[in-house]
């Protein structure tokens, strides 16, 4: 970490959250599921979840329910997306933070970094409805003082803007920050907001590997930044 910075640490470090601090996959296998049985179709399953998780809630039903990356507006019935969405969010609000778990090597990097005085936020696509709770659950709430979901501004990552709202918030430079992520959404928000970017190996990249979106370096750990 300290040789993106002169041997300095960052002034702020960003997380992503799914994919990055937080596997989260079996949580929202079972609300795709639950979703997709509801509506009298077969399950995905953890594997196919796995690689559509990554731009927000809505994305990942309108994934599930045409089976595509990239789904258009004319393979998707408004009626049957709005249903299958509300079933989604009441099923994840029961089974968010049930399964999932931290990544080896989060807290301690976490800890390190408090320890060490640097300010760290969470800059995420999932609503905040389920980011908090998350948190919360996985215990980790404490470490951040600001966090962002895919609907506390009007756009989400690949964007730039939550991550300048966070350090405009904080009067630091992009230059001076860290982005922390897993995925070409991250890398591509960081580039634009010109800060620095690392990538863990593990997450959630739709099937591609993390290292052909050029982050600045990639980790199969977090322990590896410490």
């Amino acid at each position: 970490m300290r040789n993106l910075f002169d041997g300095a640490l960052p002034q702020r470090v960003m997380f992503d959250l799914d994919g990055t601090l937080v596997d989260s996959a079996l949580d929202l296998t079972a609300a795709v599921d639950n979703m997709l049985q509801a509506i009298g179709r077969e399950p995905a399953g953890e594997e196919r979840v796995r690689q559509w998780v990554g731009n927000g809630a809505q994305v990942l039903v309108k994934r599930a329910l045409t089976g595509e990356m990239h789904p258009t507006e004319e393979s998707l019935e408004p009626e049957l997306f709005q249903a299958a969405f509300e079933v989604f969010l009441a099923a994840y609000t029961q089974s968010n933070g049930r399964y999932a778990r931290l990544y080896p090597g989060v807290e301690e990097l976490l800890i390190h970094l408090q320890q060490a005085g640097v300010p760290m936020a969470v800059v995420t696509n999932k609503p905040m409805a389920f980011t908090t709770p998350l948190l919360k659950a996985m215990k980790i709430e404490q470490y951040f003082d600001q966090v962002l979901g895919g609907d506390s501004l009007p756009v989400k990552k690949p964007d730039p803007l939550p991550l300048l709202s966070v350090l405009e918030a904080t009067g630091c430079a992009p230059e001076q920050a860290l982005m922390l992520g897993d995925s070409r959404n991250d890398v591509d928000a960081a580039r634009a907001a010109g800060c620095p970017v690392v990538c863990v190996s593990y997450g959630y990249n739709h099937g591609e590997p993390v290292e052909n979106c050029s982050p600045d370096r990639v980790v199969d750990s977090f322990a590896e930044l410490m």
